[in-house]
């Protein structure tokens, strides 16, 4: 792939209906994939999500970063795993999980040989995202890693190869910065976005190093940064201060983007190319900083976040221990707390970014998983929650799929 960076375009958008809620979906049986810091669980839903039957634990032991689950035949599964032995690596079930096998050829930086000019040599510490690919390519996945990069599969995820365009090029590797620019837990490549009408137009996100868009299948990308703010004292000229914390494109109108970032919460309407910030109506206790953003499936003016407290020691826990989502159905004019069964005092756990998710349902089911290992969920877009594990380890994601 051509290594080079494009300069920002503004995309204009297919013509789509003046609806942006999709009609009703017929029922489904919902199964959520978490991953942990110590392996892996499926938890099966019945018809009414009332009941969850356990699978697992698989891969006891290991660093699970994500599970994902192949919409385009619901069966195939992906785990983004760095177990003890093997190191970074990513398995492959085409059963549900009844059986494993690891990917022939992991993600992995391209060799530098000794002594050569440009960037210097990387390894993968781990693969951090997993995405599945278009509809019309049926065998394409993405995966994001840390430190940053970006792979793709176009063989079911058996086997990986480097985008040169981001992993090699001279511009991205500066916007990366160094391993002390990224989050405590490492710089991660995440949020990676294919859309659903168009399999060349690509987006993802890098903590640190800001939102970047591709329109021609990731062969050259353009940062997507105008309008979000970058900690005080910094240059947001600088890509490398850019901390997007989790990005989601709206299914039911690809034209609008939520993003959860370092420095708040944010909406981008195409064909735009500025990020409003839309947070400033949180209560300001509690503010707008935190991991997850998740979307309705079928309103683009539904979306939920977690938040956590971002004072300036930044202790990465729920603001007074008293955790709740927020829930804005009007795009971000307003939001709501949503707390009914939660721990009203002294929880003082969170929720990472990828640990936070939605079926396509009716009424959507909304899901997260904590710091502490408990696994949450409600059946109605967040009004009441309820709580179907705990004592998990540490939970890095959660996402829900629809059984075939």
């Amino acid at each position: 792939m051509a290594s080079r960076t494009a300069k920002p375009t503004t995309r204009k958008p297919p013509a789509r209906p003046a609806a942006s809620r999709a009609p009703r979906p017929a029922p489904i049986t919902v199964v959520l994939l978490v991953a942990t810091r110590k392996g892996a669980w499926l938890f099966h839903g019945d018809t009414r999500r009332k009941t969850w039957r356990v699978d697992g634990p698989h891969f006891l032991g290991h660093e699970i970063h994500h599970l994902q689950l192949d919409p385009r035949n619901g069966r195939t599964l992906l785990a983004a795993a760095k177990t003890g032995h093997l190191g970074p690596t990513i398995f492959r079930s085409t059963n549900l999980g009844r059986s494993w096998k690891e990917a022939a050829q992991p993600p992995a930086f391209a060799k530098v040989a000794e002594g050569a000019a440009g960037p210097a040599a990387r390894s993968v510490n781990h693969s951090f995202w997993l995405t599945p690919g278009h509809t019309s390519e049926r065998d394409t996945w993405y995966a994001g890693t840390s430190p940053q990069g970006l792979f793709r599969s176009t063989d079911g995820g058996v086997t990986w190869a480097p985008f040169s365009s981001i992993n090699d090029d001279p511009q991205y590797r500066e916007w990366m910065g160094t391993v002390q620019d990224g989050t405590p837990d490492g710089p991660k490549l995440h949020s990676i976005i294919v859309d659903p009408r168009d399999p060349a137009h690509l987006l993802f996100a890098m903590s640190g190093g800001g939102v970047h868009e591709s329109t021609d299948g990731g062969q050259t990308w353009s940062p997507l940064v105008k309008g979000l703010q970058v900690v005080e004292g910094f240059d947001p000229s600088t890509i490398t201060f850019h901390d997007p914390h989790c990005v989601r494109l709206c299914p039911s109108n690809p034209d609008r983007l939520y993003q959860q970032n370092h420095c708040g919460i944010y909406r981008l309407d195409r064909p735009g190319d500025t990020w409003q910030r839309i947070g400033g109506k949180m209560p300001r206790r509690v503010g707008d900083i935190g991991f997850p953003m998740v979307v309705h499936p079928r309103d683009d003016k539904v979306a939920w976040v977690f938040p956590m407290d971002g004072t300036s020691v930044w202790p990465r826990t729920s603001p007074q221990g008293r955790p709740a989502a927020y829930v804005t159905r009007n795009a971000g004019k307003t939001w709501q707390r949503q707390d009914s069964g939660l721990p009203e005092a002294q929880a003082w756990w969170t929720v990472k970014r990828q640990a936070m998710t939605a079926d396509a349902a009716d009424p959507v089911g909304v899901y997260f998983g904590t710091t502490s290992g408990e696994l949450w969920a409600s059946r109605d877009e967040g009004q009441r929650w309820s709580c179907i594990a705990r004592h998990l380890p540490e939970i890095y994601a959660v996402e829900a799929a629809a059984l075939a």
